[in-house]
């Protein structure tokens, strides 16, 4: 009897210390999903997407980025190091960089080529910018590289910043319709991947119309079909359904699935290849996958958050969604996955939409206020001292102002005076305002997270809320309809809950690295949600 204790006594202690880790993590990323998402379009979602997360999952309604500028690359990268861009260095997609005097894109490297079938350029890409370790770069190290890490997306940064710097491979999507990686994850792209781009799976998408996914009556929650405040996709000569991809695949070739929601069917086809063929989850060592679902963010960007185009990319994602959970359970096993789901942004309405409805809210385009900082600069000191103007950082040509004898501090103020004339402005803040803040000032707290002194400018601007003007939407501000995006945990060791209090971003990775018992990110303050941690 008290061998057979003993021995039911072992096997609990092996359970017990097997079950220290989930098999995978899977991190999904949706772009430019605003949570308002989740609660509008939920009558029409399936009851094994979305639902299922959030009914079988832990959903914290409110989570929130807490820096500006709120872009696709400082989001990612905010995600997987549980850091902001003032310590990650992310300050943007692109961005004027003052300490080499030039632009810069956030995955770029030119020490390494393209591996697969695209333009060059499109190759040159790593993390080598992200000045942060990521939640995947703790796990890799955590398990002595034995567990995996592969980053995916039709997007480079999205791909790669997760990913981070000791991963297996991070592949995305070149204009050519093949998934393409760079000679940083190594000497040429895995069999499986070359094998699947030899099947042109895209085509099975685009041949075929873009139609809607439900009855016309469904899409209540949107606006009407043709309306003034959507652009026009590839060419077409109304932003109605349905879409002839055909057409315009022929005419522009396979990059046009980027901005449809087949472009998540097809990112999921190619994460199921990935499970499969790099055997992830398959043994003790915690395996990771992250995943960006970018096409969202394509079709916002280009209809905004009011059209038919985005309520059904998210109706046709949350079946793709459903069909990958399904997936997980069967390749991985239901309860041996940890799945976390959220955005690197949310975006703001149409300004024109907004002011057709009487929201008063104006502002002028970039050119227009970059020509008339110029001309002001020319009228007030003899010469022009403005450098650059990008992502709301104005710089200053030192170098010029340092010739004509003109203090810059002067140049700041005067400078700052002016636009604070512009009805549309609300904030300007000094470098040295940027960083001796002090918390009180809700919006100057954002702004510093999100500003590294080597690289972003002397002044940064801050225009009041409302929205983006032209077509479809944007995003980068501090405001809650850039900042807030949902944040789902679903999965290993996971309860069911939801959570109401305000939650940032840079809590995920600290959590998953508590969750998972790896060290934390290096740059990370490591607050954690504490809802999502024990068994």
């Amino acid at each position: 009897m008290k061998k057979i204790f003993l021995l039911f006594t072992t096997i609990a202690i092996f359970n017990g210390n097997a079950q220290q880790r989930p098999k995978l993590v899977v991190g999904i990323v949706v772009d430019q999903m605003k949570t308002e998402y989740l609660y509008r379009f939920s009558d029409d979602f399936s009851a094994n997407g979305f639902r299922r997360l959030m009914n079988e999952g832990y959903v914290f309604h409110n989570t929130h980025y807490n820096y500006m500028p709120t872009y696709t690359g400082p989001g990612h990268a905010s995600i997987y190091t549980g850091t902001t861009p003032a310590v990650h260095g992310i300050v943007g997609n692109s961005w004027f960089d003052k300490s080499i005097g030039k632009s810069r894109y956030c995955t770029d490297d030119a020490s390494v080529s393209i591996l697969g079938t695209g333009d060059s350029g499109e190759g040159k890409m790593s993390p080598t910018n992200l000045e942060s370790t990521t939640i995947t770069d703790e796990l890799r190290m955590s398990t002595n590289f034995k567990g995996k890490v592969i980053g995916i997306s039709v997007k480079d940064r999205g791909a790669i910043l997760p990913a981070g710097h000791f991963a297996n491979w991070a592949f995305w999507m070149s204009d050519s319709g093949n998934f393409i990686s760079s000679t940083f994850y190594g000497k040429q792209l895995p069999n499986w991947v070359s094998e699947f781009n030899a099947k042109k799976n895209y085509e099975a998408y685009l041949n075929k119309d873009w139609t809607l996914l439900k009855a016309e009556s469904v899409y209540d929650k949107s606006l009407a079909d043709d309306n003034p405040y959507e652009g026009l996709l590839y060419g077409s000569k109304k932003p109605v359904f349905p879409y002839p991809l055909k057409e315009m695949y022929a005419k522009n070739g396979a990059k046009v699935i980027k901005s449809t929601p087949f472009g998540n069917d097809f990112l999921a086809d190619f994460a199921k290849e990935a499970i499969a063929n790099e055997n992830l989850g398959a043994d003790n060592d915690t395996d990771f996958l992250a995943v960006s679902f970018s096409s969202t963010d394509y079709v916002g960007h280009l209809t905004g958050p009011r059209s038919r185009e985005i309520q059904d990319t998210y109706l046709r994602l949350d079946q793709t969604i459903a069909d990958f959970l399904t997936y997980l359970d069967k390749k991985v096993g239901k309860g041996n996955y940890l799945l976390f789901l959220t955005s690197d942004h949310a975006a703001g309405e149409n300004a024109n939409f907004l002011k057709d409805n009487k929201y008063n809210f104006g502002g002028i385009g970039q050119k227009e206020l970059v020509d008339k900082l110029r001309d002001y600069s020319k009228t007030t000191f003899g010469v022009d001292v403005v450098l650059n103007y990008s992502n709301d950082n104005l710089f200053f040509d030192k170098k010029i102002i340092k010739e004509k004898g003109v203090d810059l501090v002067k140049v700041k103020i005067l400078f700052k005076d002016y636009l604070m004339t512009f009805a549309h402005i609300k904030r300007v803040y000094s470098e040295e305002e940027i960083l001796a803040a002090s918390g009180t000032d809700y919006y100057l707290s954002f702004i510093s997270k999100g500003f590294d002194p080597k690289q972003n400018g002397d002044l940064v601007i801050l225009d009041k809320p409302g929205g983006y003007g032209g077509t479809g939407t944007s995003h980068g501000t501090p405001y809650s309809y850039d900042t807030h995006v949902p944040l789902l945990f679903y999965g290993w060791n996971i309860k069911k809950g939801e959570s109401f209090d305000k939650k940032v971003i840079t809590q995920i990775a600290p959590t998953v690295a508590q969750k998972i018992k790896v060290s934390f990110p290096n740059g990370t303050e490591a607050n954690v949600l504490t809802e999502v941690l024990g068994n």
